[in-house]
């Protein structure tokens, strides 16, 4: 019957479902592929602004971090976990805009943001504007499965962190010199705000497990001088973090305003779950009629997948819908069909990515 049902699909549809039977025949589960993808900021990021030492340095943060993840997801471990992990290494990296390394408000104190998103339940954690915490994404988690809620904010997320027993660090632990030049360069007015975050910003990871399960997660030191505890797109569900197993997990950076009027991260997912429902009517409608009318074959979900272009078409339409609103930035984003990939609209993204299909790579620049 699958053969039958190869000759009535489009080529997309018949390729994945080529796949999917021979992995049936060859005892492989569709459970058993993983996969994810890493980002440690977009913006204005070029070749003659980064020294080959500090190119170095960033790569092999990325390489790290998509290691820790990887190897969690090989072993069979959640995306959750993979998702946590990963980031957890990326906030002790003072090469990026989150934990330790993360920028200074206007007035030189530090407020981080971070969110988590389990797309099996729709469940979710998020923490904003916080200080004290040594890895604000241990905080969002503890946010979605030791409380009754999805976000916690200030001084009462910071209270909540020390009774969850989470490690906590004293002020100075964020600063670094190069944080502190950026913020005292900020108030002298010798550089714009937009011309520091750009450089060193976000990070996020997004993760399939062996299991099917997806996850997101997101975590940030904010904006370069920002005030009056402005809070961006990253704690945010749909804007910056998103997780459904029907669909797509999705992590976002850039200019966090245009995000969440966007609902980027929401915006994608829905746009992809439409997608696949379409797409199985669509095959359905191809089946033949028996004598009386009725469908010979009743087409599965299973059977088939959206391709890796329909899904990069979608992420890129929404960033691009983005760009016309004024926004810059990207996002990284995993499929339940075991997809990774990225799209941005900016000269540069710090991303890696890693699948069970063998495929491993760190990048920094647009034509990477």
């Amino acid at each position: 019957m699958i053969r039958y049902l190869l000759s009535l699909l489009g080529p997309t549809l018949m390729l994945s479902t080529m796949a999917t039977a021979a992995n049936a025949q060859d005892g492989v589960e569709a459970e058993a592929y993983w996969s994810m993808a890493i980002h440690g900021g977009a913006g204005t990021i070029d070749r003659d602004k980064i020294t080959p030492e500090k190119d170095a340095e960033i790569r092999a943060a990325l390489n790290k971090a998509l290691a820790i993840g990887s190897d969690i997801l090989k072993d069979g471990g959640s995306a959750m976990d993979a998702v946590t992990a990963t980031i957890i290494s990326m906030e002790n990296d003072p090469n990026f805009n989150a934990g330790k390394g993360a920028v200074f408000t206007w007035d030189k104190t530090n407020e981080l943001d971070s969110s988590i998103m389990d797309g099996s339940d729709l469940s979710a954690g998020a923490v904003a504007g916080i200080n004290g915490t040594k890895n604000p994404i241990l905080l969002a988690r503890a946010v979605k499965e030791n409380s009754p809620h999805v976000m916690l904010s200030g001084e009462g997320a910071n209270q909540f962190s020390r009774e969850q027993g989470l490690e906590q660090v004293t002020p100075d632990y964020y600063a670094t010199p190069q944080r502190l030049q950026q913020i005292e360069a900020v108030l002298a007015k010798e550089i714009s705000a937009a011309d520091v975050d750009y450089k060193f910003g976000t990070v996020g990871v997004v993760a399939q497990d062996r299991g099917g399960d997806m996850a997101a997660g997101t975590s940030t030191g904010g904006m370069t001088g920002k005030r009056w505890g402005r809070i961006g797109d990253s704690p945010i569900i749909g804007a910056g973090t998103y997780a459904d197993n029907r669909s797509c997990a999705i992590s976002a950076t850039g200019s966090g305003e245009y995000f969440i009027r966007l609902g980027v991260a929401h915006e994608i997912c829905a746009r992809i779950r439409i997608r696949f429902s379409e797409a199985i009517k669509e095959a359905q409608i191809e089946v033949p009629k028996d004598a009386n009318g009725n469908d010979t074959y009743v087409v599965h979900g299973s059977e088939f997948q959206l391709s890796d272009e329909e899904i990069q078409q979608i992420a890129d339409d929404v960033i691009a819908e983005l760009g016309e609103l004024g926004g810059d930035g990207g996002i990284i984003y995993a499929t339940p069909w075991g997809q990774a990939g990225y799209s941005f609209n900016t000269a540069g993204m710090y991303r890696g990515r890693a699948t069970s299909e063998g495929e491993a790579s760190v990048a920094i620049y647009g034509d990477e």
